[in-house]
């Protein structure tokens, strides 16, 4: 379609304030963003929609608008709401790059353009295309009841033989697991997920396309499948907000990333026609427009839980908080006879300087925030819905959960009620491992549940010291309970990084040196001898090894060591040292 037709629909809301000479350029798609540098995101001929929230002052201006015009966007399309006007150093620096430049009125959603150029620009290339969107703009627009992304994922399977399904960043089934065709076994939907946000670190242009082959999956580059057996190929597409204010205005891909959706497609797009994929990117704006209600619904959530966090924090009356928590828990749990009891979970996301940019600067507290919603969502529940019962505050770096858990889970076969650290991250480590890549960090505390606005001040705290321990921890993704700090692991992360170097090194370089030199495996030998309680044959039976050779390693590590692994105080230093290695 070309840009005078948009200038004659009055329902758009545009208005031309430079130019003129360029409205028979061609629009191939839409794309909104705040990036001040989006180029990883455009391929040349959208319309590009901003709410102008990259710009914090005029010196902003002239790169974002070069970076426009180098991709070769078709024109530029500004909303009023942010700045009450388009400045005209925008208006300028569009003249200069011959960018046409349209100003958005502040009563037109940019969700309701960006669903007029997909309709338009499919029905353009094919008619039977075009009639998926249109079918499923309506049913979308209709409310929550039309069906959402499930209905749009049905019409590509009937109308156009695609099945595709809508994942969350954690692999979690969003859509598709029904009407679109048979669900996802678990382990494929984390991979799919895990190779998306490894793509999306790397800066990759999608589609980028997945073969699972006998529970595996590796990637195609260029066009050919690496590995000559059988599999099913999935093509993934990133499902960004199309909200005006939901993206950052930071250029740094690793505060969207965590939270992006995902098309998954059953086909091989790297043979389809440009055509092709100009609809299912225009399809992935359509979904995005039920990913902006399902966070617009967040909102009433994360108030209640930011005003509980404040009243905690703050050192409330009880009252004032059990007041609060009786206002919560209808929202939470809608039907519910009786005050729930409460869990607090707390996590925190941080990231290593990388490329000369500075990781600290990256504010944690929403992408832990975002991560939480997904995370306390049970791995085996399919859709956007049960997200509704979580309510996820955050505060500096640090997001916190209030989990409602009903009066009726009370314990049950004498396990405890709740959430647990061991299990809470099972499906949700390997593809959040790849998102935060080398240089990323997620850690989690999980407090016990309490039954009173009393408790909930103890239960943030237990939390808090609880994601003290996973942080002590190696890895990527890792969580710890408040059943671990009546053990030795609460006092590790509080031991100074220097002294904890001095005192590992002092036990254990030794022994790694000699390892290094005669491939002895001491260390493995001084693991198994402490975590067999010092027993000669258990620890030899689980080595098949012969005592003997036991007793012979043993003695070369306390000759190397001046260590006696008989005493108690030697046997506690080596293990410290071996948990804080």
């Amino acid at each position: 379609m070309r840009l005078r037709a948009l200038l004659d629909t009055d329902a758009l809301g545009l208005r031309l304030l430079g130019g003129e000479d360029e409205l028979d350029r061609t629009v191939r798609g839409v794309m909104t963003t705040d990036l001040r540098d989006p180029s990883r995101y455009l391929a040349g001929g959208e319309l590009v929609l901003t709410g102008l929230a990259w710009r914090r002052d005029a010196s902003d201006t002239e790169p974002f608008v070069r970076i426009l015009a180098a991709a070769g966007v078709a024109a530029l399309a500004a909303g009023e709401a942010e700045l009450g006007s388009v400045p005209d150093d925008l208006v300028e620096a569009c003249a200069r790059h011959r960018l046409p430049l349209f100003a958005v009125n502040e009563s037109v959603a940019f969700a309701t353009i960006t669903e007029h150029v997909v309709r338009q620009v499919s029905g353009e290339r094919a008619g039977d295309l075009a009639a998926v969107v249109d079918r499923h703009r309506r049913l979308m627009t209709s409310g929550p009841a039309g069906g959402g992304p499930d209905v749009v994922l049905d019409l590509l399977g009937t109308d156009l033989d695609l099945r595709a399904w809508v994942l969350s960043p954690a692999g979690r089934p969003i859509a598709g697991a029904g009407t679109a065709g048979p669900a996802l076994p678990a382990a494929v939907c984390a991979r799919l997920a895990g190779e998306q946000l490894a793509a999306a670190r790397t800066g990759r242009r999608g589609p980028h396309r997945v073969t699972i082959e006998g529970g595996g999956a590796e990637r195609l580059d260029e066009g050919r499948r690496s590995g000559g057996g059988p599999g099913v190929t999935y093509s993934l597409f990133p499902i960004r907000s199309s909200g005006r204010g939901a993206v950052s205005a930071s250029r740094d891909v690793r505060e969207t990333v965590l939270s992006d959706w995902l098309l998954a497609v059953e086909a091989d797009a790297g043979d389809w026609p440009e055509e092709r994929l100009d609809l299912l990117q225009g399809v992935t704006q359509l979904i995005a427009v039920e990913r902006d209600r399902r966070d617009a619904a967040r909102t009433v959530r994360r108030r209640l839980a930011q005003e509980v966090l404040e009243l905690v924090q703050t050192g409330a009356a009880p009252a004032e908080i059990a007041a609060r928590l009786r206002v919560a828990a209808p929202v939470l749990l809608p039907g519910l006879g009786a005050a729930p009891h409460w869990q607090v979970v707390v996590a925190r996301v941080e990231w290593d300087p990388a490329d000369g940019a500075d990781g600290a600067a990256i504010e944690g507290g929403p992408v832990a925030q975002s991560l939480l919603e997904e995370i306390l969502v049970d791995p085996a529940a399919a859709g956007p819905d049960p997200s509704d019962r979580i309510a996820v505050a955050h505060t500096g770096d640090e997001a916190i959960a209030l989990v409602p858990l009903p009066a009726l889970s009370a314990e049950v076969d004498g396990a405890e009620p709740g959430l647990l650290a061991d299990t809470l991250l099972a499906a949700v480590r390997e593809p959040l491992s790849a998102g935060l890549a080398d240089d990323g960090r997620l850690t989690i505390g999980v407090s016990a549940s309490v039954h009173s606005a009393e408790g909930l001040r103890g239960a943030l705290e237990e939390a808090r010291h609880a994601r003290r321990v996973a942080a002590a921890r190696p890895g990527r993704v890792c969580a710890a309970g408040h059943q671990e700090l009546a053990s030795h692991v609460l006092l590790l992360p509080f031991v100074p990084d220097d002294v904890r170097r001095a005192f590992t090194a002092r036990l254990l370089d030794p022994l790694r040196e000699y390892d290094r030199r005669h491939r002895a495996e001491l260390i493995p030998t001084l693991e198994a001898f402490l975590d067999c309680d010092g027993s000669w044959t258990r620890c030899a039976t689980r080595l098949h090894l012969h005592v003997n050779t036991l007793r012979y390693r043993v003695g070369r590590i306390e000759q190397l060591t001046g260590r006696d692994l008989s005493r108690l105080e030697d046997k506690l230093d080596f293990f410290l040292a071996l948990r804080m290695s």
